[in-house]
């Protein structure tokens, strides 16, 4: 049967046309879903003479560059490249250049017909053929570059070249065998006597501390990223601006040098300024508008100060903000830009959620009418960076605590998988993204619907194009001030679900991406930071991959709800893998209490989630069916008191149950356990419901306590006790 130039098209750049289900069941992807992501990626169907055009100048621009843009190479592996050349200079004597980023140089004179002729073809600029070339230099681990140099030392071509480790960083510790626990936490989700209404980094720094104290080894974070100043109301943390910083949200005003000046003082202790942060600080739910105005009011009035008083001169301070800022580079200048730039558009009343609706003129970074801006309103993007660089600061002291108090891994940090569609990422690298489409997943346990999470993805050709270093700026970023970082959607190292625009989550189709050159750089990015990689491979996964993610180092994450035997039972905790993280529940699962008591269902049912009362009824009878089997499984653990009721129907979750569930996660084999500082409080309410947006307060919702009354709890302090003997010896008994 003939194939279509578009099939053929679609399966050149990635696209899958048939993927195996949540459910197991083989789909194939509909020819209209292909055809529109392709459409996404740039490629005019419509005109199939323009289409071909378009494909012969893309392999005559291929065939015109000697060297591809970038190779992955493993430790010890043999390193053999593409080389294309005009016929003429095949059996000419050459040069390759090895430049180190250590800074050393080697070289190799070679003639590029001894090598193996692969490929040949004619274009418009002449006969060309392709050679693999063996690379005779040793290198080290890094980031190098590879030149090709003509006889007289004159450069043809360039790539570069990464040497990465076989495998990610494990921590000596976990090494040795040592199993331990930690909590993860919403950081917004934070209630303190002195906070501000949203959690901070001083609050982080004190959960560390008090939960290190009772035998925690690290506290999980949702993602960290750099949201909407101007755009508060846009609070996702997995639908950001920018993942390489940080959201000055979470920023401690009062401990930033020079909150004590009297002019802020007096601004701080008005009766205007103190009955605001009572109101800020009761309320249930996260009030963004209200927190982000008294903030920056504050930091407005603070920065004024800071900038007079250091930022004038050759101060001990203005030389550490110039390195940071200089460190930051281009990405750094572009969000303080964008911050600058939607602020301004807010205020003369424009449209301002994001680049799509900003003035044409000023639609992408590197339009002369931005620069012409921020050379006008230096001091406002000054003001940005600033941010920025108390924010990178207190989140370091943070990590110091945790070093301080000796913890396996102190701060773990969450990756999402993508930004959202007017960020500043993509503001600043537009060709990097397929803006006409979004990330999401096809229909699961968790989404029956489908998900489109409204996030553009990367296009796995450009990105190649660029060298990868947007996502090595991105593991390298996330990677400071923790010891793990939590990768969301860890599968998008090999594929993404894509929905193209006007399409529905169901017709969507996967597309591929370099799998092993991003582990590689993963590994590489993990050994120099030192930090643990944990995926988060739930939902549509191939099971080869996970032994791929294995084999690389990167913990796997269970979560017990999920881990069930095809005959319906819940497996024991103690076969889990040993390189994983065990988990009872995540931030788009209901809390135990809601789980127990189905308020996950009756919440869905108001939110219109279900297709049908029949599916809704299957979802209970199936959630019946699995509490009489995890309390089956509990009792023959001895992991509830033997008083606990057997029959599920005569069982509500109480102190006992919740503590039990999470002890029985203590005894097993995974190295790392985590726990949702909710379910340390038996709170109810999710903080996400998969699906929704303005259906549900996602992301808002606070905890039902202080963590000053959390660590005065005895029983909390007893359930801390014993997770820690459980963990020790589920270590002992190995």
């Amino acid at each position: 049967m003939k194939v279509s130039l578009t099939d053929q098209l679609a399966e050149l750049r990635g696209i899958e046309s048939n993927y195996i289900d949540a459910w197991g069941k083989p789909m194939e992807v509909a020819s209209q879903s292909k055809h529109r992501i392709l459409e996404a990626m740039g490629y005019d169907l419509q005109d199939e003479t323009g289409l071909q055009q378009q494909l012969a100048q893309e392999s005559q621009q291929v065939w015109l560059e000697p060297l591809d843009p970038v190779m992955v190479k493993r430790q010890d592996e043999k390193v053999v490249i593409a080389l294309r050349l005009p016929i003429e200079l095949v059996n000419d004597e050459m040069i390759l250049r090895l430049d180190t980023e250590q800074g050393d140089a080697s070289e190799q004179r070679f003639i590029p017909s001894d090598g193996e002729l692969i490929d040949a073809t004619h274009i418009e600029d002449g006969e060309f053929q392709e050679y693999l070339v063996d690379v005779n230099l040793s290198t080290d681990l890094g980031y190098h570059q590879l030149r090709l140099l003509a006889d007289d030392n004159d450069e043809i071509a360039s790539m570069r070249l990464i040497i990465a480790p076989q495998a990610c960083y494990k921590p000596d510790a976990i090494q040795r065998g040592e199993k331990i626990w930690g909590l993860s936490v919403q950081l917004y989700c934070l209630r303190t006597e002195k906070n501000w209404g949203i959690g901070d980094f001083s609050d982080l720094c004190y959960l560390l501390d008090k939960a290190s104290d009772q035998g925690a080894q690290f506290i999980g974070l949702n993602p960290i990223h750099a949201l909407y100043p101007a755009n508060p109301e846009s609070c996702s943390p997995y639908g950001p601006s920018s993942r390489r910083w940080l959201n000055f949200i979470y920023l401690d005003v009062t401990a930033i040098e020079g909150f004590d000046h009297p002019e802020i003082q007096q601004w701080f202790n008005s009766a205007e300024v103190q009955g605001r942060l009572s109101h800020l600080r009761s309320v249930d739910y996260v009030d963004y508008q209200g927190v982000t105005a008294l903030k920056l009011e504050a930091l407005n009035l603070l920065f004024g100060h800071y900038h007079q008083q250091y930022l004038n001169g050759n101060t001990r301070q203005h030389r550490a903000f110039q390195e940071f800022v200089e460190a930051g580079g281009d990405s750094l200048q572009t969000l303080a830009c964008y911050d600058a730039l939607q602020e301004h558009l807010k205020h003369q009343g424009k449209e301002h959620w994001g680049w799509p609706v900003f003035p044409k003129a000023l639609q992408e970074y590197p339009l002369p009418a931005v620069k012409k801006f921020a050379k006008a309103n230096n001091e406002r993007i000054t003001f940005y960076l600033f941010l920025q660089w108390q924010a990178a600061m207190q989140l370091e002291q943070a990590h110091q605590v945790a070093q301080d108090k000796k913890m396996c891994i102190g701060i773990y940090r969450d990756l999402a998988v993508g930004v959202s569609e007017g960020s500043a990422e993509i503001w600043g690298n537009r060709a990097l993204y397929a803006t006409d489409a979004s990330v999401g997943a096809p229909p699961d346990i968790l989404g029956p619907l489908g998900q489109d999470w409204g996030l553009p993805p990367m296009d796995p050709r450009q990105l190649f194009r660029q060298q990868y270093q947007p996502v090595i700026d991105l593991f390298r970023s996330n990677m400071q001030s923790c010891g793990a970082l939590r990768i969301d959607h860890v599968m998008a190292l090999l594929r993404l679900w894509w929905v193209p625009k006007g399409n529905t989550a169901k017709q969507g189709s996967y597309v591929y991406y370099p799998v092993d050159d991003l582990l590689g750089i993963l590994a590489l990015e993990s050994q120099r930071n030192q930090v643990l990689v944990i995926g988060e491979d739930l939902g549509t996964v191939p099971e080869e991959i996970r032994q791929t993610l294995a084999t690389n180092g990167v913990y796997s994450y269970r979560v017990f709800f999920f881990e069930q035997a095809k005959d319906g039972g819940f497996y024991s905790p103690s076969h889990y893998p040993e390189q994983s993280m065990a988990t009872l529940t995540t931030h788009d699962m209901p809390t135990l209490t809601g789980y127990w008591h189905c308020l996950d269902l009756e919440l869905g049912k108001q939110l219109d989630l279900y297709p049908s009362d029949e599916i809704l009824q299957e979802l209970y009878d199936t959630r019946h069916q699995n509490k009489q089997r995890i309390l089956d499984t509990l009792h023959g653990h001895g992991s509830v008191p033997d008083w606990m009721g057997r029959y599920v129907q005569d069982v509500g979750m109480s102190k006992e149950l919740n503590h039990g569930l999470q002890l029985h996660m203590a005894t097993g084999s995974s190295a790392l356990l985590s726990l949702q500082l909710e379910d340390w409080l038996e709170m109810e309410k999710p903080v996400n419901v998969p699906g929704t947006s303005s259906e549900y307060p996602n992301w808002q919702r606070k905890l039902t306590q202080t963590l000053e009354s959390v660590f005065s709890s005895e029983a909390l302090q007893g359930l801390a006790r014993g997770l820690t003997e459980r963990r020790q010896q589920a270590a002992e008994g190995e």
